[in-house]
């Protein structure tokens, strides 16, 4: 574990504020979305994860062919469609268009697609500053941090905390009572939307059969941020296909029940070019920046390519006893939770956080409530495999598989094992192992989150045979 995650992780933990802030916001979290797919309210739940894992499984093992109708079905109703492969692209591509449109104010909605590339940063580099119109991304911008989850971008700050970003970054009086903040937040983003020359979002499905952008929100940020400015961008990663419109419906039930519990989320969009002869509103350019930014990456994987079928529901996240303890800026990129400890290896590479997916206890939870059955666990042991194969090849595993050897002698020797047990009962009861343990270099990282148990004089065999004994008698 690098020095930096391992802080964070200490960090969090032993502050007992914000403990009880993430664990009482993902506590009500797990409780919307239960009462929402359990019992009778929605008894075709299961049928549905099959479907909608059957579609995404389809979508992305014909990705090729779906992207170019996509593309078709975008320019027929007069938007572009650009091709990008990384962060660069993204932000070159929306700075030359600022600039040829002398373009100075931009707003944006919710979009994790664009906290992946850093589009904010890259943006103020050049002095440009995109505004987030979400609330919660509002807040964590003004306060200069990235989201702590998926969904709840600000669920680690409580009203108080807000009060006091208020008042430092805004210089206005300090406000604690929740429906004022967003009064505030409001009129001050009403003058942002006015004043935009471009909008930018994300894009949670893109409909292939239909050249569609699809967008779910509940505080119709993204429906200003899309329709106010002359130009619009949106932005998504090439994995959000599917192929027809009629598949939505099973991916929009899923997705309000799997994130905050909820039939439906109070806005939904779609958006299909640049505004109509006769509209009264909408852009008049619309663009679609279609990213892979390492999504190619995983299509030659028959088995961990199902990590490109997450919808973004952060489900996961709350039901993790990891994410649960540790939060969302423990983890070192902006997919956090088993999402991120399966998607940061294979996007980033295995090097850029080794112990990552090993942050798991394995539970399986993840998998139970994914609602497009990801099979969490099952890629997690097989990125554990890849950094325990890369450490090997450099080295690194030498102590640890002679350990392991002796282990398995060991135990496929009766009369050895015995003798091993008996020694490790006299030893146990004299000399405190966890101590001696921190001088074997293959214990130490096992032994810095753990202790060993104590050796008890007498192992199970013993007393067994003692049993039997007193049987016999």
């Amino acid at each position: 574990m690098s020095a930096v995650f391992e802080k964070k992780i200490h960090k969090t933990l032993a502050d007992a504020n914000l403990q009880l802030a993430i664990y009482k916001a993902t506590g009500r979290l797990i409780e919307h979305r239960k009462h929402a797919v359990e019992g009778d309210m929605l008894p075709e739940y299961q049928a549905m994860r099959t479907h909608a894992h059957a579609v995404k499984r389809h979508t992305i093992e014909n990705l090729a062919y779906y992207l170019e109708q996509f593309e078709s079905n975008v320019i027929a109703h007069g938007g572009k469609v650009i091709w990008c492969r990384d962060a660069r692209e993204v932000a070159d591509f929306v700075l030359t268009l600022a600039s040829e449109r002398k373009s100075k104010v931009i707003v944006k909605s919710k979009s994790m697609t664009t906290e992946e590339i850093d589009f904010n940063e890259r943006l103020e580099h050049y002095e440009m500053k995109p505004v987030e119109t979400d609330l919660g991304e509002y807040i964590v911008q003004l306060n200069h941090e990235r989201p702590y989850h998926i969904v709840a971008p600000a669920l680690h700050l409580t009203r108080h905390d807000v009060a006091d970003i208020f008042t430092r970054e805004l210089g206005i009086e300090r406000e604690t009572v929740i429906e004022k903040q967003t009064m505030i937040a409001r009129a001050l983003l009403r003058e942002k939307f006015l004043a935009a020359d471009i909008g930018v979002s994300g894009g949670n499905f893109l409909v292939a059969d239909s050249g569609a952008v699809v967008l779910v929100e509940n505080e119709g940020n993204a429906r200003l941020t899309t329709s106010a400015p002359k130009i619009h961008i949106a932005v998504a990663g090439i994995e959000k296909l599917i192929p027809r419109a009629r598949d939505l419906g099973v991916f929009l039930k899923l997705l309000g029940r799997s994130a905050t519990g909820q039939p439906l989320t109070a806005y939904t969009s779609f958006l299909s070019g640049p505004r109509r002869a006769g509209e009264i509103d909408g852009p008049e350019e619309f663009y679609v920046v279609l990213l892979d930014n390492g999504r190619t990456k995983l299509l030659s994987d028959p088995g961990k390519r199902q990590s490109l079928y997450c919808i973004r529901c952060g489900a996961c996240l709350n039901i993790c006893p990891v994410y649960r303890r540790i939060g969302g800026h423990s983890f070192p990129w902006v997919y956090s939770g088993p999402i991120g400890a399966i998607i940061t290896p294979q996007f980033k590479g295995i090097e850029h956080e080794p112990e990552l997916p090993f942050a798991s206890s394995l539970c399986g939870a993840c998998a139970e409530v994914c609602p497009v059955k990801i099979d969490i666990p099952k890629v997690l042991l097989e990125l554990r495999a890849e950094v325990k194969q890369e450490q090997a090849s450099q080295g690194a595993a030498v102590i640890e598989r002679l350990v392991f050897g002796v282990f398995g002698w060991l135990v496929t020797h009766p009369v050895a094992y015995r003798a091993a047990l008996k020694l490790s009962g006299m030893l146990g009861s004299r000399v405190d192992l966890s101590r001696l343990g921190r001088w074997i270099p293959a214990l130490q990282g096992w032994l810095s989150q753990r202790k060993l148990p104590v050796v008890p004089r007498l192992g199970f065999r013993a007393l067994w045979s003692d049993r039997e004994r007193r049987v016999r008698r």
